[in-house]
């Protein structure tokens, strides 16, 4: 199993991560912190693989924690798990030993992909042995670094998912109907609900009937974490 150690302030975010990590095969949540100086210590006292870090956290920065992990010989991966969009960021994440970068918001299929070739990645590196030529070590960081090659149905576009998926989980618990998540990211109410059924059907959403006015019932979409 690969052990992670989860770090990001947020209470409601941190717990949200726990969970869909530990609904992927393979890995294990060994902790939850919500500080960097916190994240060291844990990583300092106990056997970690694999920290989801947020970059803005209340004592420090993500990218101090990336040095202070090494500084104290833990060799802990880290992913950014962050909302932090500029290039100049990602350089220097790149540069402290980031080995993937995940932009907030994100769905749980985003984060299982991640990890997922994060997986395979170790499988391919564990071990005794080497490389026999350029073709094995190339293959090694495409695990890490290659886009994923599934697409979205035809006529559907990463972008609106994205700003759907945001709605949603803005809504959280009071959940989203068809014709709010339309108004909130400018597309038609058809279209809307299209999105919200692609995320219902893939497991990311819960279709719960609202009971308002008189007829039938209005259908509202809830996150699930």
């Amino acid at each position: 199993m690969i052990s992670v150690l989860v770090v990001e302030d947020d209470p409601v975010a941190a717990e949200a991560h726990r969970l869909y990590v530990e609904r992927i095969a393979g890995f294990t949540v060994a902790g939850v912190v919500h500080g960097g100086g916190e994240a060291v210590r844990f990583c300092e006292r106990r056997r970690v693989d694999l920290v989801l870090l947020d970059f803005y956290l209340p004592d420090t920065h993500g990218l101090a924690v990336c040095q202070a992990l090494r500084a104290a010989g833990v060799a802990a991966d880290v992913i950014a798990v962050t909302s932090a969009r500029d290039l100049a960021m990602v350089r220097a994440a790149v540069s402290a030993g980031v080995v993937q970068y995940l932009l907030k918001p994100f769905t749980f299929a985003s984060l299982r992909e991640k990890l997922e070739r994060y997986a395979r990645f170790r499988d391919q590196v564990s071990g005794p042995g080497e490389v026999t030529g350029q073709a094995d070590v190339d293959g090694v960081f495409a695990e890490l670094r290659t886009a994923d090659h599934r697409t979205l149905p035809k006529g559907m576009s990463g972008e609106t998912l994205d700003a759907v998926t945001s709605a949603l989980h803005a809504a959280a618990e009071d959940g989203l109907s068809a014709a709010a998540a339309a108004e909130s990211v400018g597309a038609s109410r058809v279209t809307a609900r299209r999105y919200l059924e692609y995320l219902a059907d893939n497991g990311l959403a819960q279709r719960r009937p609202h009971y308002g006015q008189v007829g039938r019932p209005e259908v509202r979409y809830v996150p699930v974490t």
